[in-house]
């Protein structure tokens, strides 16, 4: 008999219940949690690691005599570095567990998925395993903003909105 349908003394066998049933014994064990708090807590890291990300620009800003515009690659660097680091140590996934989707800032969350991939299948090599599986994410957030970009440019074209020219 499998490990899975063994009858561990709560009277009934795990195979055996229907989805309604394990939904309510699965809500009854798991902890609660707050909505206020998990909404304060991303809200205060998200922001955060855009103070970080804001005072890394500024410093590229006074100690290299960078524009705005000239500080924002090696801010995002920066960003991606500090990420890589903090995902390598286990850093960066405590402060995710309690923060939640404070850490998806879309350079440092996308930055923390693609160590963690590549870290996770280090064993499988470096090609078969770092590059191969490290990738299967940027697949879906390169197709996911090209099309984002395409229905965006689509609207800005049928409703004649102009965008905004930098010179």
């Amino acid at each position: 008999m499998p490990a899975n349908t063994k009858n561990r003394g709560t009277g009934f066998k795990i195979d055996s219940l229907t989805p309604e049933e394990y939904k309510s014994i699965s809500k009854k064990h798991s902890p609660s949690r707050s909505t206020f708090k998990n909404c304060v807590s991303a809200f205060v890291v998200g922001g955060l690691i855009c103070l970080i990300g804001q005072a890394i620009q500024r410093a590229f800003m006074s100690w290299f005599d960078m524009t705005v515009k000239e500080a924002g690659n090696p801010t995002v660097a920066v960003l991606i570095i500090i990420s890589v680091i903090l995902t390598s140590l286990g850093v960066y996934d405590k402060i995710a567990q309690w923060a939640g989707a404070g850490t998806a800032v879309p350079v440092t969350g996308f930055a923390n998925s693609m160590c963690s991939a590549a870290l996770e299948h280090k064993a499988e090599g470096y090609v078969l395993g770092v590059g191969a599986n490290m990738f299967k994410l940027a697949g879906s957030v390169i197709v996911f903003g090209t099309v984002a970009a395409f229905v965006v440019g689509l609207v800005y074209a049928i409703f004649g909105i102009q965008g905004v020219h930098q010179p």
